[in-house]
Order: structure tokens, then sequence, then C-alpha cells
């Protein structure tokens, strides 16, 4: 433990925030009570956060030094390549230790991933893996020399590229066994902060004129766009495909098919233009644009990929999104989204909000909540595997909760145009899921039932531009400087009232949309429930024991009168029915 947090302490932004964590929880857990109370549980509790947090900040720091060293790994192995071809003995040595170095910190880095991860068989892949590694070093460097003393000889040269293969094959197999115990969300995290600062970096050098400095890091931008590729594309394989996978997919082809080429391009003008004497002159808000458009592309992406986590998981991640972003961003690189009032986010303005509008803000917030319950008691009842209308419902509840959360001052929303964006989004998804809905609506049979689905979907499509008008007048109000504290209330309460209402209309939708499936099954055959348009299964039960045992006093079964067979209409019967687990 003492040698993980050492280690974590080398990365920049680390320190402070792990000894803030290992000091109370070195406090808490010197302080011991023998009596059970109120007191020893507050303890408890305080010291079970201070544990969660500090795992949070290691293995964040863990994914820090993972996603430096697993970039451009065949960098030094290319150059000690290059040295023994020039039959420069002297160089080759030289670079055998960077390469040596390089080794030994992939193997130090991959026995670090495996102190912060429970999976035990991925854990045994990464220690051979590594294993493997550490033997093949020394064997590929010795090839190096080899053919550094004899760059003419065609078995020397053979040899060496056997080695070089093997060596490329090996570190693959390392990354992707690291790759497979460590978390997909710590990654995002820590990519999108690394590629802010390496654009950051990127701008500088370029005002400075300073070329080799853009080159280096205009490259690693492009590993670390490259690798978040990748791995997400590697991610989106593990689930169904879907209105979820579609939405990580299209960020990615974005990324990787428009944004990165763009990016390439201005870095090359760039290099060009300043490596000329004099230097030529260049549009370089053009090479800003394009930089900050990668930035913004990563964390689209990380943001779809969050978008079916539940608010616990999303909780985990809460560190990365509690700081503030003008302390991210200090350089001349602004994103749209750095609407800064006073030299502070609007969501860390909404956290200053008066004593009184908290609490009237938190009674608002509480309401929403319940019905969000509501929901989650709904979709919990089903598979989302082939039900769009699921996934979606899921989808808006995460969006408003981040809306709400926003309000509070907390969340990963940061500024007003993040809020309107987020409305947009909500509206696009109420848009594929009135589409689906309609197309239930059209082959329900009972005029009834359709026409109580119709109407919900009416009040998703008010309900959605009221959400979008909400979120528009809190952006004109943050804007005006200091008169956000007074207002504040209202727009708040208002975004939360929309979003409430909207809530309960997709709550509404999903039950009137499986009630219409069932009425067009007794036309067109009972295989109609799991029609083209949605398939509605339940979710699988948890495993019981086959054979209750029965208590000794119930041995003897009592005789009842059977009750009378009431008529309970299918909206009520569905509502009766719960889920154990929630999204």
């Amino acid at each position: 433990f003492v040698s993980l947090v050492a280690y974590s302490l080398t990365k920049w932004g680390n320190p402070e925030v792990t000894l803030c964590l290992c000091v109370p929880l070195y406090l808490s857990l010197q302080t011991g009570r023998k009596e059970k109370g109120d007191p020893l549980n507050s303890a408890i509790d305080k010291m079970t956060k201070k544990t969660r947090d500090l795992r949070r900040q290691l293995r964040k720091a863990v994914m820090d030094h993972i996603s430096d060293s697993f970039l451009e790994t065949n960098v030094p192995l290319l150059v000690l390549i290059e040295a023994a071809k020039s039959g420069n003995e002297k160089e080759v040595k030289e670079y055998a230790q960077v390469f040596r170095e390089h080794a030994n910190k992939l193997v130090e880095v991959a026995n670090l991933a495996c102190s912060i991860s429970n999976n035990e068989e991925g854990v045994k892949l990464v220690r051979m893996a590594a294993t493997q590694i550490d033997s093949l070093c020394p064997q590929v460097i010795n090839a190096a020399l080899t053919l550094a003393a004899r760059p003419q000889s065609k078995v020397a040269q053979d040899n060496m590229d056997v080695f070089k293969d093997q060596w490329e094959k090996q570190v693959r197999i390392l990354t992707e066994a690291v790759d497979d115990i460590t978390s997909v969300d710590d990654f995002l995290s820590v990519s999108e902060n690394h590629i802010l600062e390496d654009v950051n970096k990127c701008v500088i050098a370029l005002q400075e004129g300073d070329v080799d400095t853009l080159d280096r890091t205009a490259g690693a931008i492009r590993g670390r766009a490259a690798r978040v590729v990748h791995i997400i594309n590697a991610e989106m394989e593990n689930y169904e495909p879907g209105v979820y996978t579609e939405r990580v997919l299209e960020s990615i082809k974005l990324l990787s098919e428009t944004v990165m080429p763009r990016f390439a391009e201005q870095v090359e003008v760039a290099i060009e233009a300043l490596s000329t004497n004099p230097p030529q002159p260049f549009e370089e808000n053009e090479f800003i644009d394009a930089s900050r458009l990668v930035y913004d592309g990563v964390r689209d992406i990380r943001k779809a990929v969050l978008m079916i986590r539940t608010p616990e998981e999303l909780e985990d991640d809460s560190d990365f999104e509690q700081e503030d972003y003008d302390a991210r961003s200090r350089t001349s690189v602004q994103t749209e989204d750095d609407q800064l009032i006073a030299g502070q986010s609007a969501r860390a303005i909404m956290a200053q909000l008066p004593q009184e509008e908290k609490a009237k803000i938190a009674e608002q917030v509480e309401s929403f909540r319940q019905e969000k319950c509501k929901l989650d008691a709904e979709v919990a009842k089903w598979d989302d595997n082939g039900n769009d209308i699921i996934v979606l419902a899921k989808q808006m509840c995460m969006i408003m909760m981040e809306m709400t959360d926003f309000t509070r001052g907390k969340g990963p929303l940061k500024n007003s145009s993040d809020v309107i964006n987020a409305a947009k989004k909500i509206a696009e998804a109420g848009s594929r899921m009135d589409k689906l809905a309609r197309a239930v609506a059209d082959q329900c049979p009972d005029s009834a039932c359709k026409q109580d689905l119709l109407a919900y979907l009416q009040r998703i499509a008010l309900y959605c531009h009221q959400l979008n008008i909400c979120s528009k007048v809190k952006a004109e109000v943050q804007n005006l400087g200091g008169e956000l504290i007074v207002s504040g209330l209202d727009s708040a309460t208002s975004l939360i009232q929309a979003a409430k209402n909207l809530m309960n209309a997709v709550v509404l939708t999903v039950k009137a949309s499986y009630v219409a499936s069932t009425k067009y099954a007794k036309v067109y055959g009972a295989a109609a429930v799991n029609s083209p348009v949605v398939s509605w299964r339940m979710k699988a039960p948890e495993k019981k024991p086959l054979v209750k045992r029965e208590k000794p006093e119930e041995c003897q079964t009592r005789v009842r009168r059977g009750s009378q067979k009431k008529h309970i209409s299918p909206v009520q019967a569905l509502s009766e029915f719960k889920a154990m687990d929630s999204f």
C-alpha cells in the first residue's frame, strides 16, 4: 500500500489529493471505540467514505501511469534497431539502456495495475505477459548488438526482425491484458485530462515557435486518440447492438475519420510554416480550433460511454468531474463551454447560492428523485436487449439527473451551454422514443390503448420543449454576472419541475407501450409481443431454491374460500409488479 501511494505521488496533480485522503483515513483508523452507538457508526461511515475516495484516487493515479507508459510503445525499439543497422555500437549501447528502462517501466506499471484489480484471472494473464517482456528484453538487446557488429549480415538482420516481431507481439498481449483489468471509465477520464493538457502544450509551443515540442506533443495527442478509439471499439463488442452502441460508435467515427485528419493537417501546416527561415505566417486560430475539436471529440466519447451508468457508478467518477474547470485550462485554449463568470464556472456559482434557495432546490430535487424511483422500478422489469424504448428511457433519465445535479452545483455539467446541450440530447432521445412508440401504436387494434399512448407521447414532446426553454433561460440569467445568485432559484426550480414532468411522461409511455403491444397479440398471434418494433422480455429473476423448506408450524395447509375475481386494468397490474433491481 505504501509503495502504491508513493508511486501515485510522482504524477502531476496527485500528491496533495492523495495525502489529503491518506491522513484522514489514518486518523480514522487510529480512533477506536469498543461500544457500539451512533458516534461509532458515524465514524465507520466516514472511514468507509475516506477509504473509497482514497482507492478512487489511487486508481486514477495508476491509470495515469498506464496512459503514459503504454503510449507509443514501439518507439524505443525502432530507435534501437536503426542505431544497430547503422553499425554504431556506441549508440546501440546508449539506446539499449533506454530500451531496458522502457521495458522495466512496462513491467512495473503492469504489476501496479494488478495491485488495484479484483480480476484474478486477468491479473494472472498480466503477470505472465509481464514475465515474458522481462525475459525477452535482454534477448532483443543482444540481437541489436549482434546486428551492430555485423550490419551487412543477412542472418543478423533476419534475427533482429524475428525478435522485433516477437517483442511487438508480447507488448500487444501485455497491453490488452492490462486493458482488461482496468476500468474503461477511468481510462477515458484520464485520457480526456491528458489530451486537454497536451492540447494546451501544443498551443504554447505554437505561440513560442517551438517546432520540436509541437511535433512531439501532437504525436502524443494522435497516439492517445488512437488508443481511445481502439479500446472503446473493443468495449462496444461486449454489448448488443442498439441505440447505445450506435451513439458511441458514431462519436468514435467522428473523432477518427473527421477530427483527427483535420488536426494532423493543421499540425503539418504549422510545422512547415515554423520550419522556414524566416517563419511564414499561418492561421493560428485554425490550429486552435482543430485542437479543441480533438478534446471535444474525446469528451463526447466519454459522455456517450457513461450514458448507461448508474448514479452510483457515476459517483465513483465524481472526483474528476468536481474539479473547477478553470483550474484545468489556464492557457489560451478555451472550449465553447468555458463561459466563466467572475473566474468561476456556472456550476461553481450554483453551489454558492444562499442556504434558503438551496433548501428549496433540495425539496424540488427530492420530488424529482421520487419520480425517478418510479422510472427505475418500471424499466427494471424489462430486459433492454432488443428494446430501444427501455434504453432511451434510461438515457433520458441519466441526462435529467445530470441537469438536476447542476442546480445543486454538482455533476458533470459545468456551464450553461452544457445544460443546453443536455436538453438537446433529451429532445433527440424523445424524438427517437416517439418514433418507436408511434410504430407500436400503429399496430395496436385497441383504440383506447392507442389513444392513451399517443397522448403520453404528446406530453413527452411538450415537456422536452419546456425543458429546452428552461435551459435557455438559465443560460441567459447566468450571463448577467452578479445577478445570478438573485435569480438562480426560479430558473433552477423551473428546470427541475420540467425534468420531473418529463420523467413522469416517460414512465407512462413505457407502461402504455407494453400494454399496446399485448393488445395486438390477439390479432397477430402470440409472437406479436416480440415484434420487430421492440421486444418486451422480463428480466430473468434471481435464482432461488427449487424446494422451499416449510416451517414446522406451517405443515398443515389452511383452507380459505376463494375470493371473487376482480377486473384489473393492464396499466394497474403492470404498476403493481416490482422488479428487484434498478438500473
